[in-house]
């Protein structure tokens, strides 16, 4: 299959953001936007139980045009989280390239994989084929990140579910595509609105933990990021019932998403939760209906070190300080509440619709 990307079929995306429920970016790419019901996407991840379910939302979502999908480690291994990128874009027609990415953090060993979550092979040790015939971009993720907002400028978001070791390398090697990125939004942090401080450490949420430096990095650059994260990923849960009517109305689509989510569910209940948390869905919810978000603006910074490796602090714009080490970053934006139950409808409407293009997706 030919994975070129082309100029063929897009239309502009829309910049999703606001100091409240559904306010635009403060950014000059908003004035030019071509088509605003379009949102051409690189979809940054680690699958990963819940990265799965938000890559399935990606796909069934028709303003979603996915130019690729991008691997990093985090939830297992590089290895593994790229072989599950290439079994979910097979087994569900997922017509994007995927490109392999980092398999260590910027600084440091790679983290242990979060086997007692997501399981051994990191989709709910549900049997996977022991050969997959979809092929990986010869690009590593960086350079694909890199190509893509440059053959796209102003156009594409990035939407980065795992560590942000990819995005930082993309930095690295070619600062200017901060210019040319329409928007990037994470699944990461916690910034203790509704007591959400940290899951893997009191201090600090997986995804950014996982690399502080490159979350750091991606903070610092000047283009416009918005952070879903604690805050508001574990204000929404599915149930069991939920998840149940979805296997029941969703079709193909539907019973693969409970069949992985026996696992993570299991976890769940093991920590007292009786459901799952939403967590990387709810950055593809943000994308598309940003009305579902309360946000928050100001500079972010990322702890590199010590007892809170991996804290994320927002220094809030309405509020004013002395000098300090947030000066001179750039006004980045947080989630701080959420329409929880808007959110699971619109996730439950996605992919009973997608019954129709389960196995011709194009």
């Amino acid at each position: 299959m030919n994975h070129e990307i082309t100029r063929r079929h897009f239309s502009g995306l829309l910049l999703a953001s606001g100091m409240a429920f559904g306010a635009p970016h403060p950014t000059a790419a908003s004035a030019k936007r071509p088509n605003a019901d379009r949102h051409k996407v690189i979809f940054d991840t680690d699958p990963g139980i819940d990265d799965a379910m938000a890559l399935l939302f990606l796909h069934y979502l028709p303003q979603i045009d996915l130019l690729g999908v991008t691997t990093t480690f985090g939830n297992a291994t590089i290895e593994t989280t790229t072989r599950n990128a290439r079994y979910l874009a097979e087994r569900f027609k997922i017509d994007a390239p995927i490109a392999r990415g980092a398999g260590r953090p910027l600084v440091g060993a790679a983290p242990p994989p979060a086997d007692y979550v997501h399981g051994k092979n990191g989709l709910g040790d549900i049997p996977l084929p022991e050969t997959i015939d979809r092929n990986l971009d010869p690009r590593p993720a960086d350079r694909f990140i890199i190509d893509t907002l440059r053959a796209f400028p102003g156009e594409v978001t990035l939407v980065a579910v795992g560590s942000m070791t990819n995005l930082a390398l993309a930095l690295r090697a070619d600062p200017e595509i901060a210019g040319l990125a329409r928007q990037v939004v994470i699944m990461g942090g916690a910034f203790g609105y509704n007591g959400m401080l940290g899951n893997v450490t009191p201090a600090a949420e997986a995804n950014i933990y996982d690399d502080p430096t490159a979350a750091d990095a991606v903070f610092a650059a000047p283009w416009p990021v918005t952070a879903v994260g604690l805050d508001v990923t574990q204000r929404t849960a599915m149930s069991q019932d939920y998840l149940r009517d979805l296997a029941r109305d969703g079709g193909e689509v539907g019973r693969f998403i409970w069949d992985i989510t026996r696992f993570y569910e299991n976890f769940y209940r093991s920590i007292g939760m009786p459901s799952i948390f939403v967590h990387d869905a709810s950055a593809v919810a943000y994308l598309v209906e940003p009305s579902l978000f309360k946000t928050r603006t100001g500079p972010i910074l990322v702890a590199t070190e010590g007892l809170t490796l991996g804290q994320t602090i927002q220094k809030p714009d309405a509020i004013k300080f002395p000098p300090n080490a947030w000066d001179g970053r750039p006004s980045q934006r947080i989630c701080i509440d959420v329409d929880a139950e808007r959110l699971r409808q619109l996730y439950r409407r996605t992919i009973i619709a997608g019954l129709g293009s389960y196995g011709d997706r194009k």
